[in-house]
């Protein structure tokens, strides 16, 4: 009987306990689960470039020599021998490409009968006018007929010796417009030559508010995007006129030392002009400005990964930049994806092909 006394109390002990921790469990499984915090926005940020930031000019354009020549024949006729390809190197004086003789060699072989002819016509008139048979002007007349023969005899001369085209310089073939057997007009371009003893330029076009900073002698570096060479030069030459499509005016830049760049590929240049006396504030990218009112505007400043709406003094818009005064420089500014965030709020400033992902969802 001792047992089942004891016994009980155990049981009921053990079955309260196990309620218990049934309600406890019940309960566990009834409460609201924490919400997790959303990730902090992305954003693409850059940093404020001060005022002598605006001292170098970035233009790009093709390369050349500065002495490249279209060769082409002053008569037109059939092209019977070419002898040169793109980029064969030539020397001066070197033959490149030959008409047919035959059509030259009869013009020259007409020109000198005429000459001929016009020599004994003015011969026997000489000998009447001696005897007083023709008048002053009709010897006049034979006189003039000579002179005008021979210059026919001249021109086909002359005709005949360029019917040969010869390198006018030592350099390389950049192009070659026309094949062996084939008929050309006269001026028709068939070759094109570089004169490897010339500088090689790069020619590009500025903006009016650009130019006006440059002069000849200025520093510039000129690369090609994928070449890790940096070729140094200067400023050659300035327009004197604007475009009438674009309103730009071009620049050469003389590449100077050796260099590994080739005609006809382009390049950039990055120019050193100085500082702009009329450009005294800061430039950030056009799309940071928010709500822009005259004199007024307003940036997002990432500042320890926080988003924080600034007033700035706003000077107007160069180019793809915007004019403004009021940020310390290497201030980080938020240039894409400020649409998106409220002031003091958490940001990830990441990579712009990363924000585009993140924009298009995915």
């Amino acid at each position: 009987m001792r047992i089942r006394r004891f016994v009980r109390p155990r049981l009921v002990r053990a079955g309260v306990a196990a309620a218990a921790s049934l309600a406890a469990a019940t309960a566990c499984s009834k409460a609201p689960k924490t919400a997790e915090a959303p990730p902090p926005a992305a954003v693409e940020a850059v940093a404020v470039r001060s005022p002598s930031d605006g001292a170098i000019l970035t233009t790009t354009g093709p390369l050349e020599r500065r002495r490249e020549m279209t060769l082409s024949f002053r008569i037109g006729g059939v092209i019977t021998a070419l002898n040169v390809d793109d980029g064969d190197v030539v020397r001066a004086g070197q033959v490149l490409a030959s008409l047919d003789p035959a059509g030259v060699a009869a013009a020259q072989t007409q020109a000198d009968v005429e000459v001929e002819r016009a020599r004994r016509d003015l011969a026997r008139d000489q000998a009447l006018f001696d005897k007083g048979f023709i008048s002053v002007q009709r010897l006049d007349d034979r006189k003039s007929a000579l002179r005008a023969a021979q210059a026919r005899a001249g021109s086909a001369a002359f005709d005949r010796r360029w019917a040969q085209l010869v390198s006018p310089a030592g350099g390389v073939v950049l192009q070659r417009s026309a094949q062996a057997g084939e008929v050309v007009q006269p001026g028709q371009a068939v070759l094109r030559i570089a004169d490897e003893s010339s500088p090689l330029t790069l020619r590009a076009p500025l903006a009016d508010r650009d130019v006006i900073r440059v002069r000849v002698g200025q520093s510039a570096s000129v690369r090609i995007d994928g070449l890790p060479a940096v070729v140094p030069g200067r400023v050659s030459r300035v327009g004197e006129r604007a475009g009438p499509q674009t309103g730009a005016v071009d620049v050469e830049i003389e590449l100077l030392g050796a260099h590994p760049l080739r005609s006809g590929q382009i390049a950039t240049a990055d120019i050193s002009v100085g500082a702009a006396p009329t450009t005294p504030m800061a430039r950030v990218p056009a799309e940071a400005i928010l709500e822009a009112d005259g004199q007024k505007a307003f940036v997002f400043v990432v500042d320890k990964d926080i988003a924080r709406r600034r007033p700035v003094s706003f000077g107007g818009f160069d180019g793809d930049d915007a004019l403004v005064s009021g940020l310390p420089p290497g201030a980080r500014v938020i240039t894409a994806g400020a649409g998106f965030i409220a002031d003091g709020e958490k940001v990830q400033v990441v990579d712009p092909k990363q924000l585009n992902l993140a924009s298009a969802g995915k």
